[in-house]
């Protein structure tokens, strides 16, 4: 094996062909699911990149609002689309997790609509049950947010936040750029058949 060579690439390479083969079938299953959601969100509008894992609940409600980068597993379809929402590469949001938009001026007579949107960075992960309110805009690069918290203003890059409200108590000491993001969910299916091709 080349220096050059992932962790990833390696566990399946020195996998016998038998259960390469198990695991490629289980995989071409979820490809063909992943597949329909992104075909389903791009009609509906929504720009979304390459290997994408997306429940297909959230890809019924897509719409021009949702920008998604390439290598993403998202879980959960409680992600308010009334504004825009971006999120970079190699982004995890986890089951559970809720994102709002859209909120009301307290202080106004009238109660009008207060709109935002949301940028999520390139590595961010959102774990199980984050709740962010919409007076956060931005999850910088490689921002993690602890399970059940919630996040009620921005989150600087590297930042690791936890609670309610979420609060950062120290910083990230890297981003999991070795992390195959979309095997998260078993949607690596074509880079589980290049890994092998490799050996």
């Amino acid at each position: 094996m080349t220096h050059d060579t992932t962790k990833y690439e390696q566990r399946i390479q020195q996998r016998s062909r038998w259960h390469y083969y198990v695991g490629l079938i289980a995989r071409y299953r979820s490809h063909l699911k992943h597949q329909r959601a992104i075909r389903i969100a791009r009609r509906r509008g929504a720009t979304i990149g390459e290997a994408v894992v997306m429940p297909i609940s959230l890809a019924k409600k897509a719409n021009e609002n949702l920008v998604v980068g390439n290598h993403v597993s998202i879980q959960t379809d409680q992600l308010d689309l009334r504004n825009k929402i971006t999120i970079g590469n190699y982004v995890i949001i986890g089951a559970g997790t809720e994102i709002i938009t859209e909120s009301h001026n307290i202080d106004s007579p009238e109660w009008e609509v207060k709109k935002y949107g949301l940028v999520i960075e390139d590595y961010v992960w959102l774990p199980t049950k984050v709740l962010v309110l919409p007076s956060c805009r931005r999850i910088g690069k490689g921002a993690v947010v602890g399970a059940g918290s919630v996040v009620v203003k921005d989150v600087d890059e590297m930042s690791v936040v936890s609670g309610n409200p979420a609060k950062e108590f120290r910083k990230r000491k890297c981003v999991h750029n070795e992390l195959v993001v979309e095997s998260l969910r078993a949607g690596d299916y074509k880079i589980y058949k290049e890994a092998r091709k490799k050996k």
